[in-house]
This record gives C-alpha cells, structure tokens and sequence, in this order.
C-alpha cells in the first residue's frame, strides 16, 4: 500500500487568520504558544470551519476492500478513483503477511493470532488469484467488455485514487480509522495520511486529533 502526498493548501496561520477574522485581524507568522491556545480552543469547542480552510490532496494505493471502507467518509473530501471500465491491463493484488483469526466477539475485527490453515485451504488461496486473473483475461480475450470482465476479480485486487479535502475532514477520517477497533489495512493507510498532516499543520492536527470526538 502506498499514500503519497500530491499538493497542500494553508497552514497552522491559515487556521488561526480563519477564526480572527471576525475581528478583521491578521498573523504572518503563527505564534506557537498563542495561537496554539486558540487552534486548541477551537477544536475544543468544536468550532471546526476555521479547519476548513487548509486542505491536502493524496494519492492512494490500497486493496479495493480497504478502499471501500474509505470511500465512506464523504463530508469535506473528494474521490476520484481508478476505473476498470477503461483500464485492463494485468491487475495487482495484496497479500497479507499473516491469516489473521476472529475476534472474540465475532461481529468485527481480528484478533492477534493467526489463523491455522489447512493445506488443501492454503493450496486454494495460493491459486486463486492466478485463476482469477486467468478468467479475466479469457473473458477480454473473448470479446468481453472490461466494466463487466472485472466482476470475476476479488476484492484483494489494488485500486488507486486521489483523495483530497480539508483538515477536519481528514482529522475526522483518522479519528475513526486508527481507532484500535478499525481493520488493521485500514489502519495502516490512516496512520500514513495522520503522519503527512502533522508534518503539514502539526498545532491543528494536534488539536484536532485530542478533540475532536464523532
């Protein structure tokens, strides 16, 4: 999986100009310890459209499984995604380090074991994506349009897609998808968009990410 910074627009004093405007007030430089108590202060009291004015665009490589879990943020953010209606070329898969079991209360998530296979189950996996593909090819082969030829590839296949929106958005995102309940590949690619935003507005991101509560 892949997250790559593409553009950012604004700053910690973008956030911080945002609020005092009310008061047609305005800082070239953002002062850490003042203007971290008011960004701190408006995340607090969740006053989050000054947080609405700093944006980040990415580009995102990850499983269609994890994508989708993704895709469901919409508020404040933008997707534009890859598409096999028009692509065809030989798809990339994901292939996790370990078959992870469970979770003791069965409704979601894993748990930190991993799963015992059996043989003939690991043979079936081991094959399964080079018959999928397989299938897919025959199917362009035969004339087979490519928006319908992609219904026999698995949700493992990778998909990319440019995700751009503004810092509460993204805050928001991250919020639920590193909690320790959220699937772990998801994690994965929260934890790298989480590390991207605090290099890029560390006092906002900060503020947002001990505050903000959905």
């Amino acid at each position: 999986m892949k997250v790559e910074l593409l553009d950012k627009m604004g700053s910690d004093a973008s956030v911080a100009n945002a609020a005092r405007v009310s008061f047609a007030k305005q800082v070239e430089t953002i002062d850490p310890v003042k203007d971290g108590k008011l960004i701190s202060y408006l995340a607090k009291h969740k006053h989050w459209t000054p947080f609405g004015h700093c944006f980040a665009s990415f580009r995102i490589k990850a499983p269609i499984f994890v994508a989708r879990q993704l895709a469901k943020h919409q508020i404040g953010l933008c997707w534009n995604e890859v598409s096999r209606r028009y692509v065809d070329q030989t798809p990339e898969f994901y292939k996790p380090t370990k078959w992870r079991g469970r979770a003791d209360n069965v409704k979601q998530g894993s748990s930190s074991d991993a799963a015992q296979l059996l043989l003939f189950t690991q043979f079936c996996l081991d094959n399964s994506i080079p018959e999928a593909i397989q299938l897919y090819n025959r199917l362009l082969d035969s004339g087979v349009c490519p928006e319908q030829a992609r219904m026999v590839l698995p949700q493992s296949m990778m998909t990319e897609w440019i995700w751009s929106g503004s810092l509460a958005a993204f805050a928001r995102v991250c919020k639920l998808r590193l909690d320790p309940h959220a699937q772990l590949e998801t994690q994965e690619v929260a934890n790298h968009i989480a590390a991207t935003m605090l290099h890029l507005f560390p006092i906002s991101w900060k503020a947002l990410m001990n505050e903000i509560t959905d």
